[in-house]
């Protein structure tokens, strides 16, 4: 058997290196911060800053951000039926005449009946052919479209107007002028 002698020196020569060693790096640890405390350079003045560098690439994108929040509820609508109109259909008509000499100086030279379907749209007119002025004195001449018998007030009469100055009286001349002409306009509301 092992005697009590012996354990207490066997445990003594186990123990007491490792207490040894706790106070040594114990000691050690306080001479580096002695060191760092009076042996560290001291700092000097600060130096002239330097130039700006270059700008830095973009850098990763973020992520996204948390979604708000819905908002209140907001107050309720009326109640519209809606109403469903027809379709938009093509109304149009062409007039032509061969021949619209007539020498007459007043009056209707020609007419073309035509049915719009809705009073809230718009007809144009246009009338493309040669007028004729003739006169031995300064004239005018006035050719407007007409309507159900009366010219048209929206959103302006539809007319072309010829002035010309008289001719040479010590010939005894008569202006006889033809114009290729057109006259275009609309006339809106109920004709």
């Amino acid at each position: 058997m092992v005697s009590a002698l012996t354990r207490l020196l066997l445990l003594t020569c186990v123990i007491l290196p490792f207490h040894g060693a706790e106070k040594l790096r114990k000691a050690l640890d306080r001479k580096d911060v002695e060191y760092e405390k009076y042996n560290s350079c001291p700092q000097g003045p600060a130096g002239t800053p330097g130039r700006e560098g270059n700008p830095g690439h973009n850098g990763i994108p973020g992520t996204p951000g948390i979604p708000g929040r819905d908002g209140i509820k907001g107050e309720k609508g009326e109640c519209v039926s809606e109403v469903f109109e027809e379709p938009w259909k093509h109304n149009y008509k062409q007039c032509a005449w061969n021949s619209l000499n007539y020498g007459i100086d007043l009056g209707k030279i020609a007419d073309c009946t035509f049915t719009k379907l809705r009073s809230d749209s718009a007809l144009r007119v246009l009338f493309s052919g040669s007028l004729r002025l003739k006169c031995k004195t300064a004239c005018c001449q006035r050719w407007y479209f007409t309507f159900n018998g009366a010219e048209c007030t929206g959103p302006l009469p539809i007319e072309f107007i010829i002035y010309l100055d008289q001719g040479s009286p010590e010939l005894n001349s008569t202006i006889n002028i033809h114009r290729t002409s057109s006259v275009e306009g609309l006339c809106e509301g109920d004709l």
